[in-house]
């Protein structure tokens, strides 16, 4: 079942890419963004992590942290971060458990193809849990941007 602005953000507890657990209750009370992407190094989802990592001191400011959630290794997340000197916290979700209670693992389709996936979308969840927004089946360019936005406009009405 896909999540839908209003909708609680499922429990969570994953290993980010230095294995610290992150979870939804250590960020209780703190607004935060996840985005939801198919695959380290792969040249989409590089881009959205750069653009994230470009804007993560904006995000900071705002007291809004970002998370990349993808179902690669604690390892593999390490190594991508390290590539491309990206900023933002990684969570591993290997079991696919937050990526199924979200809604974005799901049957893709390329070249005739069918097979599971992440559908890249993105959640702002607020200080108790609530999405505030979400996007799906995001396009990359612009998209961080966007996000901060949402992020600027949630923080200065509260």
């Amino acid at each position: 079942m896909a999540l839908s602005a209003g909708d609680t953000c499922p429990e969570f507890r994953l290993p980010d890419d230095k294995g610290k657990i992150v979870s939804r209750d250590n960020l209780k009370g703190t607004p935060f963004v996840l985005y939801f992407y198919p695959k380290d190094d792969t040249s989409g989802c590089t881009v959205e992590a750069v653009d994230f990592s470009r804007l993560k001191g904006e995000f900071d400011s705002l007291g809004v942290p970002v998370f990349g959630v993808s179902p690669d290794t604690v390892k593999k997340h390490g190594k991508f971060k390290d590539k491309h000197d990206l900023t933002v916290r990684l969570l591993s979700d290997e079991e696919k458990l937050l990526l199924d209670a979200c809604g974005v693992w799901v049957e893709k389709s390329m070249y005739g193809r069918r097979y599971m996936g992440v559908e890249r979308t993105t959640a702002l969840v607020g200080p108790d849990g609530t999405i505030i927004r979400l996007w799906q089946k995001v396009k990359v360019p612009g998209h961080a941007e966007e996000v901060l936005e949402a992020a600027r406009q949630f923080a200065s009405a509260t």
